[in-house]
């Protein structure tokens, strides 16, 4: 949500602050500011809306200071105005933070605090800003080593998540960051050093970085980066190359993020199972599950978790697990699972699936997990991130920088990978050579027929323009099409605000039909597979009460035309892969419709791109 960049170096600050901020404006936000540090003083700029609010708050390009931080708020504790954004201050405006995460005990710290610390803001985050002001005058040691340990008290006192920087006017040259549950990333370079939320703002500087883990505090100064743990013992960390090319995080002469992101997908597929596989032997090759094939034959269910677009992701890998494997594969939201009293043991395996690997109750969920002794593996985009290093192993999907909030690449992605897990646990139990072969050759035949689809962007855009005024939408699918159906539900309320449900087709008769009208279309999924007469019956059954149908189809299935008023077609593919080309048309009529209509396609109101609270 949240996202923080700073920078201390030779350049000027402000320019690489607001450039950074604009970088992470796909996590979501809804005011923004920086602080600025020059020759002992501060200057501290912010405004609610757009960063260009900012920008026009001053001239960035003239505010002088080689120091600063940054921060893109996304409202939890207090309402959106420029007195709750960030940065915050302490009693003496010497002092200045920004922050991403919970502090949970926040009132308490208030209340402790007492009269002698007036508050300005309605957030939870200033009271961190006042705590370690107060930690720093009573140490009464002014240098970057003094302002350390003022944070390190203070964080003792500290219940709740974290990822922070923070500077004071006194000590010139150095920024404080720490983190617990919140993700800190440190960018190395030469004669400055960056801290950033992610990757992303950092990358057109510096592909050198540093994750920080939870209990540990970064002190940097534009020529050394010193790590420590919350007890102020020195460690020592792996500088990391993270490979991403900064043209990856640029629209590259697309209208939004989200098309460009479309059309990635089929070079991003190949990127997710390029070594992965060993055709001759029919079966996937995934080093990062770390078990031997007996440990594989001797799992006995597995649980998918995940949240939103995520957990649709796992519900095509449970169907593939089932299918495959032929064991029991559940999928479960996150936020549910880590509240329940789950059943695991060391016979399940647990796969959890985040695009950032940052989310919050997947976290919990994992965490929970493993306290239960089941075997937990990550599906992950980010390199580095929280779930990555938390699961016993597991795998990059590989997807690139997903700047767009709402997730494409890395959806389909997550589908492949799943799918390739599927193969490997299916040959060591009961698959054969031949179906792993046709599974691969089939998987590889993937990304050229995902371009077929793209080329057909024109007739799905004509598509939307004619139902872009619909006030409600009705998706269905069945079996391994389900979760296509509840993907593409989702990604039209998600960037055109348009009400739209989904369920499976059997399950019109029970409820559902009751809405069907000439007003209300309905988006069906009948590809070419076993359950293909089941959801033309289905369709039929809408089509009767002149409900308008818009339908993806196998090419060559001309009886299709028999039941739809809009269709667009796919190559065919063998079952277990059909969501792979079945969810494309999905997101290019969910992007036409909301361009249509007018809306901010990459950073959809209320939602985020990363969730890391609760």
């Amino acid at each position: 949500m949240c996202g923080i960049i700073a920078y201390v170096g030779t350049q000027k600050a402000a320019p690489i602050l607001v450039q950074g901020l604009r970088r992470l404006e796909y996590r979501g936000y809804d005011s923004a500011g920086i602080a600025i540090q020059d020759n002992g003083t501060l200057t501290r700029i912010r405004s609610v809306g757009k960063i260009d609010n900012l920008a026009q708050k001053t001239d960035m390009g003239t505010l002088p200071g080689s120091v600063g931080i940054a921060h893109t708020r996304w409202a939890t504790h207090g309402g959106v105005t420029e007195q709750n954004a960030h940065p915050h201050t302490g009693n003496s405006d010497k002092l200045v933070l920004v922050h991403n995460g919970i502090i949970e005990n926040y009132r308490e710290l208030r209340t402790e605090l007492g009269n002698m610390h007036t508050f300005t803001s309605e957030t939870d985050s200033e009271v961190l800003a006042h705590l370690i002001e107060k930690e720093f005058d009573a140490l009464g040691e002014v240098t970057a080593v003094g302002l350390r340990h003022a944070v390190e008290k203070a964080l003792v006192a500290v219940r709740g998540t974290y990822g922070m920087a923070v500077m004071h006017e006194d000590v010139p040259g150095c920024i404080i960051a720490a983190r617990m549950g919140s993700p800190i990333v440190i960018g190395v370079g030469k004669d400055e050093n960056f801290i950033a939320s992610d990757a992303t703002p950092i990358l057109p500087y510096t592909k050198q970085m540093i994750f920080l883990e939870d209990g540990e505090i970064a002190e940097v100064t534009s020529g050394n980066v010193r790590l420590f743990n919350l007890q102020s013992k020195s460690i020592s960390k792996v500088v990391e190359n993270i490979d991403w090319d900064e043209q990856q995080a640029e629209k590259q002469g697309y209208d939004h993020f989200m098309l460009k992101e479309i059309h990635d997908q089929p070079t991003v597929f190949e990127d997710a199972i390029r070594g992965r596989f060993d055709l001759e032997n029919g079966t996937a090759i995934l080093g990062g599950l770390g078990m031997s094939e007996q440990q594989m034959r001797e799992i006995n269910r597995v649980i998918f978790i995940a949240c939103g677009t995520a957990s649709y992701a796992g519900m095509v890998g449970k169907y593939a697990f089932e299918r495959l494997v032929g064991i029991p594969a559940e999928v479960e939201v996150a936020s549910e699972f880590r509240y329940k009293d789950p059943v695991v043991d060391d016979k399940t395996l647990v796969f959890v699936i985040s695009q950032s690997g940052e989310t919050a109750d997947t976290l919990a969920a994992l965490r929970e997990a493993k306290r239960k002794g089941a075997h937990v593996r990550g599906i992950v985009n980010v390199i580095g991130s929280t779930i990555a290093r938390e699961t016993d192993g597991g795998t990059y999907i590989h997807a690139g920088p997903e700047l767009a909030v709402a997730s494409t690449k890395a959806y389909t992605n997550m589908i492949a990978v799943s799918l390739l897990y599927a193969i490997q646990f299916g040959r060591a139990r009961r698959v054969s050579v031949a179906t792993g072969k046709r599974l691969i050759e089939a998987l590889l035949e993937i990304p050229e027929k995902m371009n077929a689809i793209l080329s057909q962007k024109e007739t799905i855009k004509a598509i939307a323009e004619k139902y872009k005024n619909s006030k409600d939408f009705l998706f269905l699918g069945r079996g391994i099409n389900f979760p296509v159906a509840l993907e593409g539900s989702l990604k039209l309320k998600e960037i055109s605000y348009i009400h739209a449900e989904s369920y499976p087709g059997g399950e019109m008769k029970h409820g559902p039909l009751a809405l069907i009208s000439p007003e209300f279309p309905t988006f069906a999924i009948m590809t070419k597979n076993q359950l293909y007469e089941k959801m033309r019956s289905n369709i039929e059954e809408v089509r009767a009460r002149k409900g308008p149908i818009v339908m993806i189809a196998t090419q060559g299935d001309d009886r299709a035309k028999e039941l739809a008023d809009d269709i667009i077609y796919v190559p065919p593919t063998m079952e277990l892969l059909e969501p792979l080309l079945n969810t494309l048309p999905t997101q290019l009529f969910a992007y036409y419709v909301a361009v249509g209509l007018g809306r901010d396609v990459d950073r959809p109101r209320n939602l985020a791109k990363s969730v890391t609270v609760e």
